[in-house]
């Protein structure tokens, strides 16, 4: 296959053994870091939501502010990677997300600590953009799944913690604290892990920025969220279609550049690209808010504290965790289809026990139906990651990369609005209260409604983008 965009495959030797193990430490290490602080802010938005007296939809702005700034920058920094180096990039996220995250803990009221999101999110976006990257960069195609399955690993172990920790520390200590939990191991790996690895992995032609097209992506896509939150008005219709047209505009501008931000080219040319990349968008639109909305009924709706909430929480990403390994070095020898496909439906049927959870029904079928879409998400990710990965050519990673943080941030941004608009809809500008209660079980259904409903569109995808063997 032709490269896209004219960007030329490096020459590269092959990395050490020592490399890569140096390498896969360091991003394994964050990738658990920052889920680890996301998932502690989740258990932490009741007593956020309580102390600063925030209302339902600017509540959920407080996740969704640093996933719109991650989205809106997260293919800038793909392409800066390419550019500059990745680890480069990569150093300065984890930087940004320790200086955001002090500043967090000072945050007096919501608008500044909505807007400090921001700038975490941003720095977050540094990460996304270069981790699968960098392991990609190191390791050859026959154990590519292996590490990528290590990665998510690390991901969802950090989701795992994050509950139980951050709930013992919300409940001990306050909110804040949440914000500060990952420091301590991000700080390890810039002192300890960082001077092991060696290179740095750009590409050999830089090329040059296209900022227009940067300006014109982030426009876009603050547009297509901030319009779908507001939707019940005629203002968020009117930012709605302002931003499906600066997209659109970004899209046809990207196709004409010889070093674009995003390689759009790719979902035009390759078929295992184009519809796993698409199956991605959709499967992390349905999965990412769910523990958000489960934290919100277990500790308001069930009255539990933050750390009864994160015991049952934990039902979902340890699933994952454990279960992630064993789909990676199954995705090297497994058809992905086959995998990933499976892995949406049975993600559907936990998401459909979820929207008709009743006020009897006990945790243990909460615990369940979060366990059975942990064991559908780990089925999908690290299959179809290492499907998109498997399906471009060498001198495209760092492209292909970007990408899929792009669909996966672009997902969780959708999921984050999707809730945002449920919320906007059922319950207005009203607290959180316990007069407020049915109105708050009406929007976490719909919620969970909604996200079953599109793990239907989502296994079309997947069926429909062909075989590929990745080790082959």
């Amino acid at each position: 296959m032709g490269e896209a965009g004219g960007v030329k495959p490096p020459a590269v030797a092959p990395a050490s053994p020592e490399a890569q193990r140096a390498a896969l430490v360091m991003v394994v290490a964050n990738s658990f870091a920052q889920p680890l602080m996301l998932s502690s802010v989740t258990v932490a938005l009741p007593s956020i939501a309580n102390d600063l007296a925030l209302n339902a939809v600017t509540l959920s702005w407080i996740p969704l502010a640093f996933l719109l700034s991650s989205a809106s920058t997260v293919l800038s920094f793909g392409r800066l990677a390419d550019m500059f180096g990745r680890k480069r990039i990569f150093v300065l996220g984890a930087l940004g997300s320790m200086l955001s995250s002090l500043l967090l803990t000072l945050a007096p009221n919501g608008p500044m600590l909505i807007g400090l999101r921001v700038l975490q999110g941003i720095s977050a976006a540094m990460l996304y953009a270069t981790q699968a990257a960098i392991v990609t960069s190191v390791y050859p195609p026959e154990r590519r799944g292996q590490a990528l399955g290590m990665i998510a690993s690390g991901v969802y172990f950090g989701l795992t913690a994050g509950p139980l920790l951050g709930g013992w520390l919300v409940e001990h200590f306050g909110w804040r604290y949440a914000f500060v939990v990952h420091l301590p191991l991000t700080a390890a790996v810039l002192l300890f892990a960082l001077p092991r690895v060696s290179g740095d992995w750009a590409a050999p032609e830089r090329g040059s920025f296209d900022w227009r097209g940067a300006l014109t992506y982030a426009g876009g896509i603050v547009a297509l969220i901030g319009g779908a939150t507001a939707l019940h008005g005629a203002p968020g219709a009117a930012l709605l279609a302002v931003g499906v047209g600066l997209i659109a505009w970004f899209v046809r501008e990207q196709r004409r550049r010889t070093h674009p931000l995003f390689e759009v080219n790719l979902f035009y040319t390759n078929r295992v690209f184009a519809l796993s990349s698409l199956a991605a968008l959709l499967m992390y639109t349905t999965t990412f808010s769910v523990p958000v909305l489960a934290s919100l009924h277990l500790q308001y709706l069930k009255g539990l504290s933050a750390t009864a909430a994160g015991l049952v929480m934990f039902a979902q990403p340890l699933m994952v965790a454990l279960m992630s390994p064993l789909v990676g070095r199954l995705s090297d020898r497994v058809e992905p289809r086959v995998l990933a496909t499976a892995g949406v439906l049975v993600t559907g049927l936990g998401l459909l026990a979820l929207a008709t959870l009743g006020a009897g029904d006990g945790l243990g079928r909460v615990a369940a139906s979060l366990g059975l879409t942990g064991l559908g998400f780990s089925l999908f990710a690290v299959t179809n990651v290492s499907a998109i990965m498997g399906a471009i050519g060498r001198g495209q990673q760092g492209a292909a990369s970007s990408a899929v943080a792009a669909m996966r941030v672009l997902g969780q941004v959708c999921s984050m609005g999707l809730v945002a608009m449920a919320f906007s809809f059922t319950m207005g500008d009203a607290a959180i209260q316990p007069e407020t209660y049915p109105a708050l079980a009406r929007a976490l259904g719909i919620s969970f409604g909604f996200a079953a409903a599109l793990c239907v569109p989502c296994a079309l995808c997947s069926l429909a983008r062909g075989e590929l063997r990745p080790a082959a």
